[in-house]
């Protein structure tokens, strides 16, 4: 899989590359179905973070997903969801996040938190390969990216898949105006 605006960067099937991915990543896209349409970029660490991967490799940001996790509580019990949204949008995580969690207050996840739970780096937390029971809340806008750009759990790659694959992801929920 190639995608144009990423010309500069050479892709490979991501299951023939764990050695640029997260163990939990490898080990989901072993057991995914939809992981022949799942490819992996090398990229400068430095570049991870979605705005400066972007500009460095002319990535429009309509094509990336960026990944939080978020947690509330409710009657004791906590509620934890990883929302995908579309890198030019932000998710909107005191409204619509907060009621399909039904939680009074949904705040981020604390990073060493979630790079702890998720086994994940910081700047490379992706949808792929999550803890079994976290919900993962889709933007629906990226289900129709020919291809989206996500992190691969690590800061030196990236997973680039179609956009319609998301709504395969274990967890995955479809939410229509998830990202603001």
């Amino acid at each position: 899989m190639t995608l144009s605006s990423l010309s500069a960067l050479t892709s490979l099937p991501a299951t023939e590359r764990p050695d640029l991915l997260a163990a939990p990543v490898a080990a989901a896209l072993a057991a995914w179905p939809g992981a022949a349409e799942v490819a992996v970029v090398e990229i400068d660490p430095d570049l991870a973070d979605t705005a400066a991967m972007s500009e460095a490799y002319d990535v429009a940001m309509t094509a990336s997903g960026n990944c939080v996790v978020v947690a509330g509580a409710r009657a004791g019990e906590e509620r934890v969801a990883a929302c995908v949204v579309r890198a030019d949008t932000r998710a909107d995580v005191n409204t619509l996040v907060r009621k399909l969690l039904d939680v009074r207050k949904a705040s981020f996840l604390p990073m060493d938190r979630a790079v702890a739970e998720t086994g994940m780096e910081h700047g490379g937390i992706t949808p792929v390969g999550l803890p079994e029971g976290w919900r993962v809340l889709v933007h629906e806008a990226l289900l129709d990216e020919p291809v989206v750009v996500l992190g691969s759990g690590v800061r030196r790659s990236k997973l680039i898949l179609p956009g319609r694959l998301l709504v395969d992801l274990p967890g995955a929920e479809v939410v229509p105006d998830l990202g603001r």
